[in-house]
Order: C-alpha cells, then structure tokens, then sequence
C-alpha cells in the first residue's frame, strides 16, 4: 500500500541536513504529519582490500555516539561527483592511500522510515600508497586489518556504524571476501 504525500514543508536547513514536517495519508484515511530528514546529499564508502595486507580500515571517535570503532572510508558526494569517484576520492583522503579501480557492492536506504539519506557501497582491490592522509582530523590511525581479525573485531563489536558494517558484511557475503 502506498502512502499520499500531501505536501511537505520544511523547518531547518542546513548544508549537511534539512528537516521536513511531511503532510501524509496512509492507507485506510489517517493522515498526520511526519517528520522527515532530507540529506542534501548522498554518502559513498569503499571496502579497500589486498590478499597479503587485509582491508584498510581506520580507527575512530564519533561524537555523536561517544563510541570508538572500525569504519571504512566513507563521506559525501559532492555536487558533479559520481558515486564512484566520490568513494575513491574519500578512501584516498582519508587513508593516505590510492585505492584500485571501484567496483558497486551495492547503494542503499539505512533509515528509510524517516529519512532519504542513500549510500553507495563500493570494493577496491588494492592501493597505492601517495602519502599521508589530507585531514589528520578524521581518524586516530590507519591500518590494514588481516581478514581473519577482520572478521573477530566485526564479532567483538569494534565496527559499530552502520555504512561500514553494511559495507563489510556485503563484502564478505557477495563482494571478493
């Protein structure tokens, strides 16, 4: 059953966020408002692995959950980047290193109930290494993880956001892991 969209007017906006009250009726006559978040813009990670070394991983605080964990590289894609570029663009920024050519894991909704936010997960065989990170602020180190401690630290709960365990878990189920 599909839900009619009334209209929709928005109450903050910002560059990284916008929130939406939504004017909906849902099938059978209720009709309510919603709050929506719209994403101004979408999001794309990359698993970058090498048989010998593992996959690139980098350690890092998050604020807004005051947590530690594992993440992939991931970040915005700018306006005129394709998903693809985006991805190689933030692996190579934050790691220091130059991923292979990108391959599409997968893109998907992680909170489709209250927002539009959309990531792109890719996969790279391989990097290059160019030098230090551009922005020392985004992680505390990076690291090759070997797969085998890969899979222990997704089993001990160190990778706790939801586009890198998204990203790992696709990866190790259908990509070349």
């Amino acid at each position: 059953m599909k839900w009619t969209v009334h209209g929709e007017r928005m109450i903050y906006e910002s560059p990284w966020v916008n929130l939406a009250l939504a004017d909906i009726e849902i099938p059978g006559g209720e009709r309510f408002e919603h709050h929506v978040i719209r994403m101004p813009a979408e999001a794309a990670g990359t698993v970058v692995h090498d048989p010998d070394r593992g996959v690139l991983l980098l350690w890092r605080h998050r604020f807004t959950t005051d947590t530690w964990g594992w993440e992939v590289p991931a970040g915005r894609i700018d306006e005129g980047e394709t998903p693809a570029g985006a991805a190689a663009r933030e692996a190579e920024e934050e790691t220091g290193w130059r991923p292979g050519p990108v391959r599409l894991l997968t893109s998907y909704f992680p909170h489709n109930g209250t927002s539009d936010a959309c990531f792109h997960l890719f996969e790279a065989e391989g990097a290059e290494h160019i030098g230090d990170p551009t922005d020392p602020s985004e992680s505390e180190r990076v690291e090759w993880v070997p797969l085998h401690l890969l899979r222990a630290e997704i089993a001990a709960r160190t990778v706790r956001d939801g586009l890198s365990l998204t990203a790992l878990l696709w990866w190790l189920q259908f990509g070349t892991g």
